[in-house]
């Protein structure tokens, strides 16, 4: 749709006859909702939807400028895809890979031509959604990511430029805020405490509506990786114990909260309070009064901490990417500027005093003040400029 919006004709391809005709029909009615809502004229639809193609076969895709993989999350799936692209594409042809969290490098070294593969993470719905994580591999060639770049403008998204790291600008950064979103529900909050603190403080939803709007069985599949990939990365592990019940979110009709059956309003739900009461219990945690204020900093300071070790690493360019990243992509209130900005407008000396706070806290060995963050507070200075 995104393609098709500009007037850039485009081929989807899938596995099977009956996955690509449920895309495609989700495709027109997406267009004929527009339509009725008087967005978008019928002949204007006609038009997009003229520019669709469909196929189940790969090799029908040789000719084409670009190529972009949306196949699952794991790096087996999409190694095999690109080793079938590289041999069935024609030369100078982009591959590009929409993961949101895998190493773009390990997808181009089993291709022979790495120079041409790049990152593309459109942020879904992506027919929607202004963002796009461009992600620049160790070979990815420098005309490749210019020409990148300059599509994602003509497709109307704001690029933005990352190294390859697990998760790259975004996801990375919202991992360290789910994770302190996890460990407040440990100490006495509830999901329902933690969401409505950060909705009335500005974001367009909080972590645990998210999730179970993403679906729950997404961050689990992530956490179970984690375990034995970085086993100093510690989690609650009350979101495990959701997802063990099939509590996917939306999805399934509950989890975290519940869903009415064609309503997508979170409802709260007493089995979900209970089940975090027996958690606590079963493993020894004692509850306390948790304030609104301790879940904006908890959450709020843990992106712009990791987005400090982002631009110390290099993975992002400059302060205001790593925010243009979160006004775009994750629903962070623009009147607040985004995480890094945010941390200028507090002050980094106080966030910096508030997480070393942190550190005497409960899983206070997650907090490790973030070694750009240090130096430019006691220089006085701001993340941007």
């Amino acid at each position: 749709m995104s393609f098709a919006n500009v007037g850039i004709p485009v081929t989807i391809a899938d596995m099977s006859q009956e996955a690509l005709d449920k895309g495609l029909k989700r495709i027109k009615d997406n267009y004929a909702v527009t339509v009725q809502r008087g967005r978008l004229k019928q002949e204007e639809m006609d038009r997009r939807l003229a520019l669709i193609q469909g196929t189940t076969e790969l090799n029908n895709l040789r000719e084409a400028d670009i190529v972009i993989e949306a196949v699952f999350e794991r790096m087996e799936v999409k190694q095999d895809i690109f080793k079938k692209l590289d041999g069935w594409m024609k030369p100078g042809a982009i591959l590009a890979t929409n993961t949101s969290t895998l190493d773009v490098n390990k997808i181009a070294e089993v291709t022979k031509r790495p120079q041409d593969v790049i990152g593309t993470h459109f942020f879904s719905p992506a027919n929607v959604m202004r963002l796009l994580e461009v992600v620049r591999g160790a070979k990815t060639g420098k005309d490749v990511l210019a020409t990148t770049m300059k599509l994602g403008k003509r497709l109307k998204k704001v690029p933005i430029v990352s190294g390859v790291c697990d998760g790259f600008i975004g996801n990375r950064m919202l991992e360290r805020y789910t994770q302190q979103a996890g460990f407040l529900l440990d100490e006495g909050a509830s999901p329902m405490q933690v969401d409505a603190a950060l909705q009335k403080w500005g974001l367009a939803m909080g972590p645990f509506t998210m999730s179970d709007m993403a679906g729950n069985d997404i961050g689990w599949d992530v956490r179970k990786r984690r375990y034995y990939e970085k086993p100093d990365m510690v989690y609650s592990k009350f979101a495990d114990k959701v997802c063990e019940l099939g509590r996917y979110g939306q999805k399934t009709g509950k989890g975290f909260y519940r869903y009415e059956p064609g309503n997508r309003k979170p409802q709260p739900d007493p089995e979900v309070d209970a089940l975090l009461e027996k958690y606590r219990k079963e493993s020894g945690l004692q509850p306390r009064q948790i304030s609104d204020q301790e879940i904006v900093e908890r959450c709020i300071y843990a992106l712009a901490n990791e987005g400090a070790r982002i631009l110390e690493e290099g993975i992002a360019l400059r302060a205001s990417d790593v925010d243009m990243v979160y006004l775009t992509g994750y629903g962070f209130p623009a009147y607040r500027g985004g995480p890094m900005f945010y941390a200028d407008s507090v002050g980094l000396d106080k966030v910096l005093a508030a997480i070393q706070g942190f550190q005497q806290g409960n899983n206070g060995n997650q907090w490790r003040p973030a070694p750009l963050l240090v130096k430019l507070a006691s220089e006085g200075k701001r993340f941007n400029g």
